[in-house]
């Protein structure tokens, strides 16, 4: 189990997002030091996450951010940006609350719901509109039952940016989300835009996987390819409001060497 300073660290550096920050053209591993008790540990980190900008793939029916100019070096010496934008922009989770009244909000959730050990399962050589069926879960013998987070890499997300990304990509059959349903897991993520097939106006699975089951589906990821076969650690950290029905996180993985 990590040490509780180095998932400090990590949760600071992932919400920093400062000098440790990768755009979505670099795909460099950055290096950051993560302090333990007794010794310096080194870690390898990957961002799972869209960057929020104008102009970017949203869901159909809502706009893309704004990203206004309130103040500037200019005029105010300094810069500040008024931000408008849908609350399930880019990469970001949902909580019960997305679908049902009186259910559980992202703030309402304790932190280390966010934060966990994850499995990448690929699905990469399904075609258009296959499903993601316990086949797919297979390969990793017992590594699924003991993930906090199942993220599934369909590889759709190198077709961010273009018409094909609301494309029929893949989503779970029922027997799949029965088995998350009948485990503990503490979330769920995609690299495509929903959890459900965008003509399914009813929200069929997303109304399954929260009627009952405190849980989390983070939707539009990205680089799952790189976090290999093995569990790792996982963090997907959300804006935090008052009665949050949804909001951007800054997901990432990282690694021990």
């Amino acid at each position: 189990m990590m040490n509780k300073k180095v998932i400090a660290v990590a949760l600071a550096l992932a919400l920093a997002g400062g000098s440790y920050a990768q755009d979505d053209t670099a795909k460099k591993k950055v290096k950051a030091y993560m302090v333990s008790d007794a010794h310096l540990d080194t870690q390898w980190n990957w961002d799972l996450t869209h960057t929020i900008r104008e102009g970017m793939p949203v869901y159909p029916g809502t706009e893309p951010p704004v990203l206004a100019a309130a103040n500037s070096y200019e005029k105010d010496g300094f810069k500040e940006t008024m931000l408008s934008m849908f609350s399930h922009t880019g990469t970001h989770v949902d909580p019960p609350a997305h679908l049902f009244a009186g259910r559980t909000t992202l703030d309402a959730f304790p932190p280390e719901q966010f934060i966990g050990r994850a499995l990448v399962i690929d699905c990469r050589g399904l075609g258009e509109g296959e499903a993601i069926t316990m086949a797919q879960l297979l390969p990793y013998g017992d590594k699924p039952a003991q993930a906090d987070f199942l993220l599934f890499n369909t590889g759709w997300d190198a077709r961010w940016g273009t018409d094909a990304y609301f494309g029929d990509y893949p989503c779970v059959d029922d027997q799949l989300l029965d088995y998350i349903l009948a485990g503990e897991y503490k979330g769920i993520g995609f690299d495509v835009i929903g959890l459900d097939p965008i003509a399914d106006e009813n929200l069929t699975r997303h109304k399954r996987l929260f009627r009952e089951k405190d849980i989390l589906n983070i939707e539009n990821l990205k680089n799952l390819h790189l976090c290999g076969s093995d569990l790792f650690s996982f963090g997907c950290f959300p804006l935090k409001w008052e009665g949050s029905d949804g909001a951007p996180v800054r997901a990432m993985a990282w690694f021990e060497d």
